[in-house]
């Protein structure tokens, strides 16, 4: 049996796979382009696809397909056969550098928000160097880019890839500054955490709200949810268990560095955390990821939902996306070091973050905006919709002294006294950590917790790479033309901090308390994505981000609408959801049930007149008007549906759907969750939160 070590990678095109089975000068040119990003030779192409041919063959492949991440959220892929026909009758296998290089999909069929008319077809995808090549299924997947016939970007990569490279552009210039003269690239490395739900397909298969909208439309408390705090971290299910396993090795394979699994706070809710690498490849990774966990669950007879917010009144799932800066030679750039006080290079980077956060928090609350997410932001599982940064005493201290010209003083390490002679001794952290703060510092990164667990990870940091590239550009335009680079420095850090502070906060991130202050300081709330959305095309993030070239200005308009258009359509399906389930199922069930006890009612009274039948009665009164309200509301819900679906400006209809669908939405399920639980079990018509949560 191999072992891990043995089958890690073993599906994909690696640099093992490449160094041995590529000339070495097309290695090497390869290597400068992933390592450097200095431009792609195309001579190397041909060498390149008839060393992927070979090795995918080999390894049972029969087709290839330029893997792309269009703006869906998810991916897409065409598959094209290796097989060319030959003179005699049968086939050869060929895979040319042009076909590795360039594909050309419908790019009429994706969303486009009007970069692209129905009847302009034409998009490539162009091969992503930087990302290795895998094997799924029986199928070469080769990552790519993708964009319109004029060149607009039509996908999540372009951008992502383009605000790398506008980071370590104005992070090269800093480092610089600094004496660094050796490095060459600056990337950004992430480590996603995903959380994910696992329930019985059996009982799924039952929910149409779960089979066409991934959460529940319906749903009243389980006796239990998750008050006991009895399921975080506690003993894995054998059936959880075995899907983790087959996770892990099907991962593994494909080179992705799953690390860590756990139950998650929620019943049936778990979380898998990987090791870092460069955010290109943990984007391509993390949507790998969610893809395998689904295939993998379904081959256990479980469905993984992925939605932010299955169910309502336990946590919803989010992404926590861990974020540092790097050089080439493997310099973290977010490292305090032993006395961070004295580390000028690290503060100059930290005050950048700092700056960032706060210039563009508008962008970061974009960069999460779904309506899933939605229901999850300011919850009591999930940081507020209101951006912050926590930073810890220590760092919070080092700043405090720099803005006022104090001394620092420093702090001891503490050694941890556990009153256990047996127990190992050991330092105790400089800072606590804060699990309520949407953007924490957790020792040398940052953990963005703001995403939601369906989320690619690409959109955000897309915006952070961007944001964090823009605060070192005007540091770099200050200090390249410094007379006194020391004192320019330090007056620059200073500033920094007395500019920005109001992004600073360290306590209670769920507390009422802080949303009130946050409104005093002039951070923005934006509760919902109808309310963020449109800031997006605002003067100052337009300039921002089409200046450092990670967007075009027409693909920042096209992102707008797209995403305010996904917005009201996913509403307005989990809206008609709702009638149909209430009209034909719900209202079916509860009328029924209402029948038998008021037929049980008048059997009682036949034997005679002192039976009391006061139960019964209250019951159907109570059933009776739930119906009526159901009816009325189902009504008001179909109403608002056609009226919001009729309105042509996207961002009139997005506002629309908050306003009016939403509530009519709650309204409904309010009186349906109270008629579920004055209903018989075997009356109701699909399974309920104990059967879903603990049925696995």
């Amino acid at each position: 049996m191999e072992t891990v070590k043995e089958y890690f990678g073993s599906k994909v095109f690696d640099d093992r796979v490449m160094k041995a089975m590529l000339p070495a000068k097309v290695y090497a040119s390869l290597r400068e382009t992933i390592d450097e990003g200095k431009p792609l030779d195309a001579g190397v192409a041909g060498a390149v696809a008839a060393a992927m041919r070979d090795w995918a063959v080999s390894k049972g492949a029969t087709h290839y397909t330029h893997w792309f991440q269009p703006l869906t959220g998810i991916t897409a892929e065409k598959h094209d056969g290796f097989i060319s026909p030959a003179p005699d009758g049968g086939v050869i296998m060929e895979f040319s550098g042009k076909e590795l290089i360039k594909g050309e999909p419908d790019a009429s069929s994706f969303p486009s928000g009007g970069l692209r008319a129905t009847f302009e077809a034409r998009g490539y995808t162009a091969w992503d160097p930087t990302s290795y090549a895998f094997i799924k299924g029986k199928t070469l997947c080769i990552p790519t880019a993708f964009c319109a016939y004029g060149g607009a970007a039509l996908d999540k990569k372009t951008p992502l890839l383009r605000s790398m490279e506008a980071l370590s552009k104005q992070a090269l210039r800093i480092l610089k500054l600094f004496g660094n003269t050796s490095a060459k690239r600056v990337v950004t490395n992430v480590g996603p955490e995903q959380e994910y739900f696992l329930i019985d397909k059996k009982l799924y298969d039952q929910r149409l709200d779960l089979r066409l909208t991934g959460r529940t439309l319906f749903g009243a408390p389980a006796p239990k949810g998750q008050e006991m705090d009895d399921h975080y971290f506690g003993v894995i299910k054998p059936r959880v268990a075995a899907f983790m396993e087959e996770l892990n090795d099907e991962l593994w394979k494909l080179g992705v560095l799953a690390k860590t699994e756990h139950n998650e706070v929620a019943p049936a809710q778990h979380e898998l955390a990987p090791i870092y690498s460069t955010v290109n490849v943990a984007t391509d990774h993390n949507q790998l990821t969610m893809e395998i966990m689904q295939k993998v669950a379904a081959k256990h007879g479980l469905v993984c939902l992925l939605h932010e917010k299955p169910f309502a009144g336990v946590n919803g799932s989010g992404k926590h996306n861990n974020w540092s800066m790097a050089t080439d030679a493997g310099q973290n750039l977010l490292s305090p070091g032993e006395t961070p006080y004295e580390n000028a290079q690290f503060l100059l980077f930290l005050c950048a973050v700092i700056k960032a956060v706060d210039d563009y928090q508008d962008l970061l609350r974009i960069s999460v905006a779904t309506a899933g997410n939605d229901h999850r932001l300011g919850a009591n599982e999930a940081p507020p919709a209101v951006v912050s940064i926590f930073l810890g005493d220590e760092l919070t201290a080092v700043l405090e002294a720099i803005e006022t010209d104090t001394p620092y003083k420093g702090t001891e390490k503490t050694q941890m006294k556990l009153g256990v002679d047996v127990l190992p001794k050991f330092n105790r952290d400089s800072t606590d950590r804060n699990r309520t703060s949407p953007f924490a510092f957790t020792g040398n990164k940052f953990e963005f917790r703001m995403l939601g667990s369906s989320n690619s990870i690409a959109c955000a940091n897309i915006m952070l790479n961007s944001a964090v590239a823009e605060s070192l550009r005007i540091y770099a335009d200050r200090l390249e033309g410094a007379e006194d680079f020391e004192t320019a420095l330090h007056e620059m850090i200073k500033k920094t901090i007395k500019d920005h502070k109001r992004i600073l906060f360290n306590g209670n991130g769920y507390d009422d308390a802080w949303l009130a202050e946050a409104e005093k300081r002039g951070l923005t709330n934006y509760r919902t994505t109808a309310d963020c959305m449109p800031h997006l095309l605002d003067k100052k993030n337009a300039d921002m981000l089409t200046g450092l070239g990670v967007f075009r200005p027409e693909e920042l308009t096209s992102r707008c609408e797209i995403m305010l258009e996904n917005y009201c359509k996913t509403i307005l399906i989990e809206a008609r959801t709702m009638v149909t389930m209430a009209k034909t199922q719900i209202a079916p069930a509860v009328e029924g049930f209402t029948a038998d006890v008021a037929l049980n009612a008048a059997r009682k009274k036949t034997f005679g007149e002192a039976i009391s039948c006061r139960y019964e009665t209250a019951l159907v009164s109570k059933l009776s008007a739930l119906t009526d309200e159901i009816a009325k509301k189902t009504e008001a819900l179909e109403k608002a549906v056609s009226a919001a679906a009729a309105v042509p400006d996207v961002i009139e209809q997005s506002a629309g759907i908050r306003d009016t669908v939403l509530p009519a939405m709650e309204d409904l399920r309010a009186d349906c969750d109270e008629a579920e639980t004055l209903t018989e079990k075997k009356r109701w018509p699909f399974p309920n939160y104990a059967e879903l949560l603990f049925g696995v």
